[in-house]
């Protein structure tokens, strides 16, 4: 599923990838004429590094016309390609390896760069060098492993120098699932990794191939190519003397050519130099060669410019190793972070838990089990079923996709599919039963705000319970002995669960309903904060990154909340509840002040009541306020902090988020 706009991106540049190596493993070994590792080395870097790959391969080895290659890949920039295109094919190939494993053992990311660069060191040195070269360039194993040693060493950690600091700063920020091997994200990392590798690693390249440290882009030709080539020159001046000028003439045209890369005696070909890594910057392209010729060198490089190479490359290993620590929490692993996505403008540093990032990340679409439309209400009152005496309630909690405008879903924790959860209507005194299935990804619990329980019905994970583990399941039951408003929510991870909408009103009615303070319609309020960003909901919170950009009343956002209709003289006994999780809201009613009867959940002595406009709801508190329709017309309830009026930023139809019309009629 894709869940981000890179998502997209990606998925095309894979597929560009794979056209971009069937097309180069197909031109390899159909026409062009080198050997197998270095046409093996064309079809891997391609695969890691896509239509870039591509291009490298057409501009610095694709042969342009029969019998080309030995002069056009001749010159130092393009044997420095040859030698990159050799170290990076076997030393990604490592690292890729690792990665992956590394991340489904569950280490953490410093380890897991370690084994990386282990992996990718022992690939490009034992296997890729020495044993697929060893035909090429002569000796016994164990010799090319003391050849190349030098020469990998060099390469490789001005590579992992580039690849290190990519794969920590993008695997451990703000998009997790780069840590996945199962996420298109991984891959990409991978490849970008790749890509700035072989950037960091190409300037060492040209210079140890200058020096003739490592071979460069390499010809070699079947026989029957060469004899055919030598006919075709010695045709070319059959009018010539048959035997020495006509050897004369051929020499002229091979020195022609390949100039400058021969000894004393004239021109080197590529089969005629081998060491370590083959030929050196001309001599890569210095002719053709038979399949059991050697690829051998003379390396001219001093001790000082070897040891000056080689501490240059350790230095930038160690920092690019070692650098990204000073920002990042390296000793998180894939199973700790779990594809966590951050919001943007999160701010993390090496200090962020893991389990601060789970809380902050975003809801995974994949696991959103239902989508509901604007014709769903939420807080829709659920009637209980009576056993024995007792009321029983069955809530479930899961991740749906709730409509809060008619073009905006947010993916939500909810309880019984609906935001807010279903409202629980009792009397005082009613002994209650309530059953908690939980189908989220993460443990949770229900707390009774306000209300007087027996301690371990209370809800509190870990205090007072066990959490409620995914599909598992919890009984509360008590008796209510308290009356007025109140409501329920999560108590495990409740700043990101409450966020996310597990919450639900909780109005309990006085056992005299002589005591009930009435009025001719009531209305229940819950409010709410969410962070939307890129298609991704994430729980809101009052910190860098996590500021909220939609709100909502009962789970809708003006213009799309309730109207409430009422006529003149009418009494609205407003419940304003306090289910936003960070943020306090001054809910202000238009046309006249309100008297406040109740606050969190006690009636207040009526001669203590008071009247006012506007009342601070924070999280967790409840008012209840008495407000008379006193002249016809629209009037508002809302927010009076201007933000929290509009959706995104934007006002529509007047405002936006935390606002609900009352409509007067004479």
């Amino acid at each position: 599923m894709f869940v981000q706009p890179v998502d997209y991106f990606l998925a095309v540049w894979f597929v560009l990838a794979g056209l971009s190596t069937a097309y180069v493993a197909w031109d390899q070994f159909r026409n062009n004429p080198e050997p197998v590792v270095m046409k093996w080395g064309f079809i891997l870097v391609t695969l890691y590094m896509g239509p870039l790959g591509l291009l490298i391969y057409v501009l610095a080895d694709k042969e342009p016309r029969p019998g080309e290659h030995e002069a056009f890949t001749k010159p130092l920039w393009k044997q420095g390609v040859g030698s990159t295109i050799h170290c990076v094919a076997g030393d990604a190939t490592g690292i890729i390896l690792a990665a992956a494993i590394t991340a489904a053992l569950g280490l953490p990311m410093w380890i897991d760069l370690i084994v990386e660069y282990v992996a990718g060191f022992a690939f490009g040195l034992f296997i890729f060098q020495s044993l697929f070269m060893k035909s090429m360039m002569g000796g016994t194993y164990w010799e090319n492993v003391r050849k190349s040693f030098m020469p990998e060493f060099i390469s490789m950690n001005f590579m992992m120098a580039g690849m290190a600091p990519v794969m920590s700063f993008l695997m451990m920020g703000s998009d997790m699932r780069a840590m996945e091997p199962t996420e298109l994200l991984f891959w990409g990392v991978m490849s970008f990794g790749v890509i700035v590798g072989f950037i960091t690693a190409y300037p060492a390249n040209v210079g140890m191939v200058a020096r003739g440290l490592k071979h460069g882009l390499m010809t070699e030709r079947e026989p029957e190519f060469d004899k055919a080539r030598e006919g075709r020159r010695e045709h070319a001046y059959s009018g010539a003397e048959a035997g020495r000028e006509g050897h004369h003439a051929y020499a002229r045209l091979n020195e022609h050519a390949n100039p400058g890369h021969g000894g004393p005696g004239g021109n080197r070909r590529a089969g005629d130099h081998g060491s370590g890594h083959g030929s050196s910057h001309g001599n890569g392209g210095g002719g053709s060669r038979g399949p059991h010729g050697g690829h051998g060198m003379e390396p001219d490089a001093t001790v000082p410019q070897l040891a000056a190479f080689g501490g240059v490359s350790v230095l930038a290993l160690a920092l690019g190793m070692i650098a990204p620590a000073n920002w990042v929490n390296l000793t998180l692993s894939a199973r700790d972070v779990g594809g966590a996505i951050m919001p943007p403008g999160m701010i993390m540093d090496r200090d962020t838990p893991a389990a601060a990032m789970l809380d902050m990340a975003a809801v995974h679409p994949r696991l959103v089990t239902a989508s509901h439309g604007l014709e769903v209400r939420g807080d829709r009152e659920l009637k209980p079923r009576i056993e024995n005496g007792v009321k029983m309630f069955d809530l479930e909690t899961s991740v749906i996709r709730w409509a809060i405008l008619p073009d905006v879903k947010v993916d939500a924790y909810a309880i019984n599919s609906q935001v807010p959860g279903p409202r629980l209507h009792i009397r005082q005194g009613d002994r209650v039963r309530i059953n908690v299935t939980n189908r989220l990804p993460e443990s949770t619990t229900i707390h009774w705000h306000g209300l007087i329980l027996p301690n371990e019905m209370d809800g509190p994970a870990e205090i007072t319970q066990e959490p409620i583990p995914p599909g598992g399941s919890y009984r509360y039951e008590f008796t209510a002995d308290q009356s007025g408003t109140y409501f329920y929510h999560s108590h495990d991870h409740v700043d990101r669960q409450q966020a996310l909408g597990l919450y639900g009103a909780l109005i309990i009615d006085p056992a005299n309903p002589q005591d009930e303070i009435a009025a001719d319609h009531d209305y229940v309020i819950q409010l709410q904060e969410w962070l939307m960003r890129e298609g991704l909901t994430f729980p809101s919170m009052p910190m860098d990154g996590g500021q909220p950009n939609y709100f909502t009343i009962n789970g809708r956002a003006y213009p799309s909340t309730d109207t409430i209709r009422m006529k003149v003289g009418e009494t609205l006994k407003v419940r304003f509840i306090g289910t936003n999780n960070g943020f306090v809201h001054p809910m202000h009613i238009h046309g006249g002040p309100f008297e406040v009867v109740a606050r969190d959940g006690e009636t207040i002595p009526e001669s203590a009541r008071f009247l006012a406009d506007t009342v601070n709801v924070g999280p967790g508190q409840r008012y209840d306020v008495v407000w008379q329709a006193r002249r016809p017309g629209k009037w508002l309830i809302h927010c009076h902090i201007g933000h929290h009026t509009t959706n995104n930023n934007v006002e529509e139809k007047g405002g936006g988020g935390l606002m609900v019309v009352i409509d007067v009629q004479p």
